[in-house]
């Protein structure tokens, strides 16, 4: 059982160091190692300045042993040959080698753990061999860490916390939350931000409560060590359930935040109340009367404050990033932020868009407006433009997203925004990685962020990090059907077609008439080699582009000639060159190369962001021995 100690016998808090460059092998080698019962430090999410090099000295000091992990790219770091150092100096050090390559001079006269051939399992040898060095080094008198707080179990000790109280850093990282949130007991530390209600008697200022809802949510995720629930699951449980103790169970969390809002011209009141998911009753409240002026400094004392009851140390006061103190700008960006939420149809894309500038033209500096404009047009191009408008919105898009960037370097929806028009709008892959890193580093808390990035990832050929990350997405996010949808698409495009089944089944029963989760269940099943049934699900598909691309593969296989050839007809005539990559899945799958590739090709000419699944999609198959395939591979920047 991934609770239980592992092959030591013994809970032991374990110091990971690494090169940023390592970070996806650290989070498989961390994820086998907490596996096996242990408590895991590593710096993953932790802010810069004293308290992250503070942090990281006292966790060294702390740690029962030193996991070092050489690469190549390791050994030339100064931090890790530090970190290393103080492991040795301790006689607590297990070196690794997840390349072959050897330890610097110094630390040649340990034996190394090579993970070289390591791919993940954590059953493996190797993860046997670790587990022998660290119960070597910490010796056989060894107990449970004294860093473990008497009433937080081992899976909730974040960071070198000490018995004296849960001492956490802002922007943290919780190595893995406790498994079966949903219907099971909650994490010590986790919290859902109820909605708050608006107290104005003005329907039309709901957007505005919503907004703070949404930033009071955002900046309680910037503390690593609180579990924060997605507002679509806390919006969806509290409409479900009558009383908080029920809102509680269905979510699995130990605490429950509401509040409430009332608006008089620029000053607002703000009441929050911080409930105990069990009883139901009020651990906390409060009531603040602010200026509109200093509403995101706000939010950030609302986090701390929460975080302090909670029994949570948080390392910054600072506000998040990329704000503004232009009242009228703040109203037009929340006002943009809410139709863009709707995700309605393009005239709500198109007045959000309207808002996003709007808030720009009161505050040029204001970064997260920048970000959600970027935002805004990239889904504009993706689900409403014509083709031939397609590179001048993602264009826009990306330089909308470097403005953000330029203005806030820590604000993660800025380098979402720029990866996502790197990616999509350039149809760039490998350009589109370091701003999907940034973003996943600073929003580590973020639903939506994980699944955009596991998605990526999927796309990009990196299938064991769009699997954690869509993995913790769900269960951050555990009543919204997008995250399911995302967790069956990273399975499909693993070729994992059996495992992806059941998030898609979920996803449909969350919500029946969304988009592409058919189409996704019936490719699986197609992989799966049950055609028939994959009939049934394209057909069950609202979205025409998906549909038709589906039924025209399925019934040909089938050997259904002229109902292929009907839905390709329709596909062609109904959807045109907004779908001119499904056209060339289609010719692919019925054996036509040339024609596939000519279709390919126009996919080009206007900007199709269907071929950022070119990498991985098992309908383009019987290209990939063909070397003109190489060339739109090579095209698109893929490893």
């Amino acid at each position: 059982m991934p609770d239980q100690p592992g092959a030591t016998g013994k809970a032991v808090t374990l110091f990971l160091s690494y090169t940023r460059e390592d970070e996806a092998t650290a989070r498989r080698v961390a994820s086998a190692l907490e596996h096996a019962g242990h408590t895991i430090w590593w710096d993953a999410l932790i802010e810069g300045g004293q308290a992250y090099s503070r942090s990281i000295a006292d966790a060294l000091e702390k740690a029962d042993a030193v996991i070092v992990l050489w690469s190549a790219r390791s050994v030339e770091s100064d931090w890790v040959r530090d970190e290393a150092a103080q492991g040795r100096d301790r006689h607590r050090l297990v070196p690794l080698s997840i390349d072959g390559s050897p330890p610097p001079l110094g630390f040649r006269q340990y034996q190394v753990i090579d993970l070289s051939r390591w791919h993940g399992r954590k059953g493996a040898a190797e993860i046997a061999a670790i587990e022998r060095a660290i119960e070597a080094v910490v010796g056989s008198g060894h107990s449970a860490s004294p860093a473990a707080s008497p009433h937080l179990s081992r899976r909730s000790i974040l960071l070198g916390t000490s018995a004296a109280g849960a001492a956490v850093l802002a922007g943290g990282s919780w190595l893995a939350w406790k498994d079966g949130l949903l219907g099971g007991s909650s994490t010590p530390l986790s919290i859902a931000v109820l909605p708050f209600r608006n107290l104005s008697g003005d329907k039309s200022q709901d957007y505005f409560a919503d907004g703070l809802t949404e930033e009071v949510r955002s900046a309680l995720t910037r503390i690593g060590a609180l579990h924060v629930l997605a507002g679509t699951s806390t919006q969806k449980a509290s409409e479900d359930a009558a009383d908080p103790k029920a809102v509680a169970r269905e979510l699995g969390v130990a605490y429950l935040l509401s509040g409430s809002v009332q608006r008089a011209g620029d000053v607002v009141r703000i009441g929050i109340d911080l409930a105990d998911g069990r009883t139901g009753f009020s651990r906390w409240s409060d009531s603040v009367d602010r200026k509109l002026t200093d509403i995101f400094a706000v939010q950030s004392e609302i986090a701390r404050t929460v975080a302090e009851a909670m029994s949570v140390q948080v390392a910054t006061s600072r506000p998040a990033p990329g704000g503004t103190r232009n009242v009228d700008a703040y109203e037009h960006y929340l006002q943009g932020r809410s139709l863009f939420n709707l995700a309605k149809d393009a005239q709500t894309d198109q007045a959000a868009l309207a808002h996003f500038d709007m808030a720009i033209a009161e505050d040029p500096n204001f970064a997260l407006a920048h970000a959600g404009r970027s935002r805004t047009l990239a889904v504009i191009a993706g689900e409403h433009a014509d083709a031939e408008q397609l590179k001048s919105l993602y264009s826009a898009a990306a330089a909308s997203a470097r403005r953000a960037v330029e203005l806030a370097p820590d604000l993660a929806e800025g380098h979402l925004a720029l990866a996502y028009a790197t990616f999509a709008g350039q149809l760039n892959i490998r350009g589109a990685w370091p701003s999907y890193q940034q973003a996943y580093r600073l929003g580590y808390g973020n639903a939506d962020i994980l699944l955009l990035y596991a998605l990526y990832c999927s796309r990009a050929g990196r299938p064991q990090e769009a699997k954690a990350a869509v993995d913790r997405a769900v269960l951050l996010d555990p009543l919204n059907a997008r995250a399911f949808r995302a967790q069956g698409s990273v399975a499909y495009a693993a070729r994992r077609y059996a495992d992806g089944l059941p998030p898609l089944r979920r996803a449909l029963e969350l919500n029946p008439t969304m988009s592409f989760a058919h189409a996704l269940a019936g490719n699986s099943l197609l992989g799966l080699g049950r055609t028939e049934e994959a009939i049934r699900e394209f057909e069950a598909e609202p979205e025409a582009q998906f549909r038709l691309t589906g039924l025209a593969i399925a019934e040909n296989r089938l050997g259904n000639r002229a109902a292929a050839e009907k839905a390709f007809a329709d596909l062609q005539s109904q959807v045109g060159d907004a779908a001119v990559y499904q056209q060339g899945e289609v010719l692919a799958q019925w054996g036509r190369a040339d024609e596939s590739l000519q279709k390919l090709a126009r996919a080009f000419q206007v900007g199709d962001s269907g071929l950022t699944y070119a990498l991985t999609d098992d309908m383009l198959d019987p290209l990939r021995k063909d070397r003109r395939f190489a060339g739109v591979i090579k095209a698109l920047n893929a490893a």
